[in-house]
C-alpha cells in the first residue's frame, strides 16, 4: 500500500500560507459567531457622497420589484429631497418601497417629505419612538444603514441621508465616509438586517413581491454579515472585533467616527501593539461633530500611545467612516463605531470581508486620509494642560452611553 507524503509547512509557498490563514480566520469567525460566511460576492468601496449617493440613487431608480431602505440619519437638504423623490417615483410605479427610520436619529426629517412619501405609496415605519418605550429601551437605537434593491444589490456603511455627507471631504462642510455596494449571496445577510429591524416596527414582514430566489455568484469575496443587536451582555459585534484584533500578525488599521472603547478593548488594542502588530487609528480632528465624543476618545490617547499605538486626527472635515483592516486581507466595514454605544447598545450591521482587493482599496483610502491628518505626538500629548485633562475626566459618568 502506497503512502502519500504531506508537505511540511516549510515546503508551503506564500500563496498556500496566505490561503491557510484566510481559511483559519474564516473558520474562527464562523465558529465563534455562528454565522456562515458566503462565497462569490462582489464588493465595491464607495468613498464620500460624490460616489455613494449617485450609486444608491441609480439603484433605486432602476428597481423593478422592491426597495427596502433603513437609516439612522435622514435629515434635510437637497439630497434628502432627491432620495424622497426617487422612493416616491418607484412606489408610484407600483413597486413595494419600504423606509425604516430611527425615531431619534431622523427626527429632523421634514414632515412634507414624509407626507409626500406616504401619499406616493412608500411604507414608512419608525424604530422605537421614545414616548412608546420604557426608559431602558429608549437608549437602544437602530444605527444600521441598509439599502436593498430587487433582492440582488445591497449597500451598507456609515452614510446618512443629509447634506453633511455630500461632496468629497474637501472641507468642513463635506464629511468623509465609506459605503460598500454588495452583490452576491451576502445580500441575503444584509436583507436580514433590514428584516430584523422591520419586524419590530411593522406587522407585514414580506409580500408576494418578494421572490426569495438564490443569489448567484458575482465575484470572489468571502463575506460574513454580522448583526449587532440592542441588548445587554456580550454581543456578536464585540466577538467579531475581538477575533480580528487577536488574529492580526502584521497590521491593524482602524477608522472610527466615534471612538470610546471600554477598558477591555483598550487593553486589547494595547496587547495587539505589544506583540509587534502595527496598530494605526484614524479619528476625527478639529471638525468632530460631537465635542463630548471627541473628549471620550482623547481620554484613551495616553494609554494607547504608551503601548505603541499610532493615532491620527483627520483635518479637513468630520471623519464618519467605520472601517477596520487586518493584515492586508480582511476588512470590516459597516455602521459600527469603536465605542460603547455601537458595541453595547445599538442595532448595527458589519461586513467581515476576506478579500485582498477590497482590503487593498480600503488601505489605499486610509493612506490618502493619513496624508490629510495629523499624528498625535506622544510626548506633546503627555504634556497637555490640566484643563484638557479635566475635560477628559468630566465625561467619565457618560462613558457607557458614548
Amino acid at each position: 500500500m502506497s503512502t502519500r507524503s504531506i508537505p511540511s509547512s516549510q515546503e508551503s509557498g506564500p500563496d498556500e500560507e496566505r490561503g491557510d490563514r484566510r481559511h483559519q480566520i474564516r473558520r474562527r469567525l464562523e465558529r465563534l459567531i455562528g454565522i456562515a460566511a458566503t462565497e462569490g460576492n462582489e464588493l465595491v468601496a464607495l468613498r464620500n457622497g460624490d460616489e455613494i449617493f449617485p450609486a444608491m440613487l441609480e439603484s433605486i431608480r432602476s428597481a423593478r420589484q422592491t426597495v427596502d431602505m433603513m437609516t439612522y440619519v435622514y435629515w434635510r437638504g437637497a439630497i434628502a429631497e432627491e432620495f424622497a423623490e426617487a422612493l416616491c417615483e418607484r412606489a408610484s410605479a407600483g413597486l413595494r418601497v419600504r423606509l425604516l427610520l430611527d425615531a431619534i436619529g431622523s427626527w429632523q426629517i421634514e414632515g412634507r417629505l414624509l407626507n409626500r412619501m406616504s401619499e406616493s405609496g412608500v411604507t414608512v415605519a419608525w424604530f422605537r419612538k421614545p414616548h412608546h418605550l420604557s426608559p431602558l429601551k429608549q437608549n437602544h437605537r437602530c444605527h444600521r444603514k441598509v439599502l436593498v434593491v430587487d433582492e440582488h444589490t445591497a449597500y451598507t456603511g456609515g452614510v446618512g441621508i443629509a447634506e453633511e455627507w455630500c461632496g468629497d471631504a474637501r472641507d468642513e462642510r463635506e464629511w468623509r465616509d465609506t459605503h460598500v455596494r454588495v452583490r452576491g449571496p451576502a445580500v441575503d445577510g444584509i436583507a436580514a438586517a433590514f428584516a430584523q429591524s422591520w419586524a419590530e416596527c411593522h406587522d407585514e414582514l414580506y409580500d408576494d413581491r418578494d421572490r426569495f430566489t438564490a443569489q448567484p455568484a458575482a465575484g470572489d469575496a468571502v463575506v460574513q454579515v454580522v448583526r449587532g443587536s440592542a441588548s445587554f451582555g456580550w454581543q456578536d459585534m464585540q466577538t467579531l472585533i475581538r477575533v480580528v484584533l487577536e488574529s492580526a500578525t502584521d497590521r491593524i488599521r482602524l477608522a472610527s467616527a466615534y471612538f470610546a472603547p471600554d477598558d477591555y478593548f483598550t487593553e486589547l488594542l494595547c496587547a495587539t501593539a505589544r506583540r509587534g502588530v502595527e496598530v494605526e487609528i484614524l479619528l476625527p480632528g478639529p471638525h468632530a461633530d460631537k465635542r463630548v465624543s471627541r473628549l471620550a476618545s482623547q481620554r484613551h490617547y495616553e494609554t494607547l500611545l504608551e503601548c505603541g499605538v499610532r493615532i491620527h486626527q483627520f483635518q479637513p472635515s468630520m471623519l464618519h467612516a467605520k472601517i477596520i483592516t487586518m493584515d492586508r486581507m480582511v476588512s470590516l466595514v459597516g455602521s459600527t463605531n469603536f465605542n460603547r454605544r455601537s458595541l453595547d447598545h445599538d442595532e448595527e450591521v458589519m461586513l467581515a470581508v476576506i478579500d485582498d482587493d477590497l482590503t487593498a482599496t480600503l488601505d489605499a483610502h486610509f493612506d490618502e486620509d493619513l496624508g490629510r491628518s495629523e499624528r498625535v505626538d506622544h510626548a506633546r500629548w503627555a504634556r497637555r494642560s490640566l484643563a484638557q485633562r479635566a475635560k477628559e475626566m468630566s465625561i467619565t459618568p457618560l462613558r457607557r452611553f458614548l
